[in-house]
């Protein structure tokens, strides 16, 4: 770090809940993980990664028993916390990637003030599904093709094509199409292998962006 070599850090977010029947509750969090993990190893050895958190904002998912859930001031007071960690060891350079659809609105709704809090710092929010857009629902997708609910959707086949690619050990066979919704049938890990390579290349290259100081994060005006 104090060469100028070590420049950004990752910071994943995502939850511990219901992906239906057939894959495991650790989906988001895992799928995050794998994909700020293999950014950090394109631009290596410029990027850190650094796993604090696993759970999210599910509350709700939480009729589901083994879903976990933490309320959204005691997620965002975490993240702060995180991110501060992270400027006290002398980063500049964060990016916050989100696996988690519920963690959205909460951070949206306080990234102002994340960014007034952190003057100085070229902080940003993404999840990662943002890289990706209708051009790529259109060619990859074989079921619906509607953004955001089929990309990414909730366990269907954009969540477990990734996972038949990356972790096919969470995924359990005999429900995949023992559910009413039969998009989850149509994933193939070959699908699921083409979507990891996009993300991870363009998030890669938004990162990239970020620790170039291309990416600079916009400060919101503070008031007398």
């Amino acid at each position: 770090m104090a060469s100028g070599e070590l420049a950004g850090c990752l910071i994943p977010v995502a939850a511990i809940e219901q992906h239906l029947e057939h894959m495991a509750m650790e989906h988001d969090w895992r799928s995050v993980s794998l994909v700020t993990r293999a950014v950090a190893k394109r631009l290596a050895p410029k990027v850190l990664v650094a796993e604090g958190l696993m759970c999210g904002i599910s509350e709700h998912h939480m009729r589901h028993p083994g879903t976990l859930t933490l309320r959204p001031g005691t997620f965002l007071t975490a993240l702060g916390d995180m991110i501060e960690s992270m400027t006290r060891a002398g980063f500049r350079n964060v990016v916050v990637v989100n696996g988690h659809g519920g963690n959205i609105e909460p951070i949206h709704g306080t990234w102002d003030q994340f960014l007034r809090q952190f003057e100085g710092i070229n902080l940003h929010f993404l999840s990662y599904w943002d890289t990706l857009g209708q051009a790529d629902a259109n060619e990859l997708l074989l079921g619906g093709k509607c953004l955001p609910d089929d990309l990414p959707g909730h366990a269907q086949e954009f969540e477990t094509s990734f996972a038949l690619a990356k972790f096919p050990d969470n995924v359990r066979d005999e429900a995949v199409s023992d559910q009413p919704d039969p998009s989850p049938a149509l994933a193939t890990a070959e699908q699921g292998n083409e979507w990891f390579d996009r993300v991870t290349e363009r998030l890669a290259k938004f990162v990239g962006e970020v620790i170039d100081g291309q990416r600079q994060s916009e400060m919101p005006p503070f008031h007398p």
